[in-house]
């Protein structure tokens, strides 16, 4: 089972952007995730067609299971 931590934040034209990380930490807690997030606003790193981003919309872990099928 493959789990991505998805934070989606919003820009400076309201729009949506979610930055997807693989293999995320089945130690992470809320209060982690938040500070990284701050951070990632705080610095500016990451910016989209409509500016930087200015605030965070939410975040999730999303676990995928994936079953491989016999196509013999």
């Amino acid at each position: 089972m493959a789990k991505k931590l998805e934070m989606t934040f919003k820009d400076a034209a309201g729009k949506t952007m979610r930055i997807s990380v693989d293999n995320a930490d089945d130690n992470l807690t809320p209060e982690a995730v938040k500070t990284a997030m701050e951070g990632i606003i705080a610095k500016d790193v990451f910016a989209t067609e409509a500016g930087s981003l200015i605030a965070i919309q939410g975040a999730r872990i999303v676990d995928t299971t994936i079953q491989e099928m016999d196509m013999k």
